[in-house]
């Protein structure tokens, strides 16, 4: 896919539909090397004891960290408009199974 600009110097995102559909992830795995970051989106479903990555995301650190402040300001606008995100801090995450992962 080739990415165009308009004549303004705007760039033109094309959204596919089946992207578009979304993919459901209820668990990020976050790792990193000198160059990267990279994040795998995992759907764990109850009772199974395997779970597959449904997508990967590989960043340049800069763009990792403008990726989190941009979260960060969604974060805000969201909680803004429809109350705080609660997180029960107190409550340990469900046991997963020792995380194994295949790259």
């Amino acid at each position: 896919m080739e990415n165009k600009e308009n004549n303004n110097g705007q760039l033109q995102i094309e959204l596919k539909e089946e992207v578009a559909q979304g993919t459901y992830a209820n668990l990020a795995i976050i790792t990193h090397s000198s160059s990267e970051f990279i994040l795998d989106f995992v759907r764990v479903m109850p009772g199974m004891s395997k779970a597959g990555v449904q997508s990967r995301i590989v960043l340049a650190p800069e763009h990792a960290k403008r990726l989190l402040r941009a979260i960060e300001d969604n974060i805000s606008k969201y909680e803004r408009a429809f109350g705080p995100i609660r997180v029960p801090e107190e409550q340990p995450l469900p046991p997963l199974p020792t995380v194994k992962g295949e790259a």
